[in-house]
């Protein structure tokens, strides 16, 4: 039975396996499917495909960072879609993910806290970046266990970079509904991501989920190690009556979090369901 694990990150974003270390890690895992899906970049495609272990197909995708109602009429919600197999050089996925990556957050992030006294600067945490990756607070709190000033990332998002931290400084992210219309345009499918990963923050309601599927959305990620039992029953009654595929996945960021590679993981029939609806790129097999 084929094993496959839908949601990865390598150093292009927030993990800390290079594109190429992630699908040694993923062959090494006993995995015979994996996608790439770094937060708003492609930046890890191409090294990802030119490393790929022999028998290994890879999935390429982004997770996109957005925002949503809630379905409760309170303010929206940031969330993750899960894009794959979607047309990289598609003008409306290029322009978001060139918004995106323009990295004014990060650089704003910075300067607060180099102007407080802290050991930053601009040209140290970009340093950190493999090429096309975007900048984000990953990066600044490497930086920050690099020059000392804390001993892990985790300390640095506890003591300096959580949302509620002076320093912080939000994304304008994405409106659901247009992500999902961008990526169809690309030719991609989409997935939500740990719809309801409570551990997180607020989440948004079941029902929103079923209007997405009115909207295009093609799957939802129910299987995740942030989900409680019943929670992924609530999802998996909501992709009974809508039709939305239900998948699984690791969300596997390397040594920033605990989770192994094909913790959780997806049905064969669901992957060729996935796959079936996408036309703007192939899945790559090694």
């Amino acid at each position: 039975m084929a094993r496959i694990d839908l949601h990865a990150h390598s150093t292009a974003s927030d993990g800390t396996d290079t594109p190429s270390e992630l699908v040694a890690a993923a062959s090494a895992a006993g995995l015979d499917v994996v996608a790439i899906t770094d937060h708003d970049t492609t930046g890890g495609w191409a090294e990802a495909a030119a490393a790929l272990p022999s028998g290994l197909r890879l999935v390429r995708g982004a997770e996109f960072s957005c925002v949503s109602p809630t379905g409760r009429g309170d303010r929206d919600v940031p969330i993750h879609l899960l894009g794959y197999l979607f047309d990289p050089a598609h003008p409306a996925i290029v322009a978001e993910q060139t918004r995106l990556q323009g990295s004014g957050c990060a650089r704003a992030m910075i300067g607060k806290m180099a102007a407080d006294g802290y050991p930053v600067d601009v040209d140290t945490v970009f340093a950190l970046l493999p090429e096309g990756a975007s900048a984000g607070r990953p990066h600044l709190a490497r930086a920050l266990v690099a020059a000392g000033v804390v001993g892990s990332v985790t300390e640095a998002f506890a003591e300096l970079l959580h949302n509620g931290s002076p320093y912080y400084v939000p994304k304008v992210d994405t409106p659901v509904r247009t992500a999902i219309e961008m990526v169809r345009a690309a030719g991609g499918v989409t997935v939500f991501a740990h719809p309801l990963a409570r551990r997180r923050g607020r989440v948004v309601e079941p029902s929103v989920v079923a209007d997405l599927a009115g909207a295009g959305l093609t799957g939802v990620e129910v299987d995740h190690p942030d989900h409680a039992p019943e929670d992924r029953e609530l999802l998996r009654a909501v992709a009974a009556e809508t039709g939305l595929v239900v998948t699984g996945s690791s969300d596997y960021h390397g040594t920033n979090k605990v989770t192994p590679l094909a913790a959780e993981t997806t049905a064969a029939a669901a992957y060729e369901r996935l796959v079936a609806g996408a036309s703007g790129a192939e899945v790559l097999t090694g």
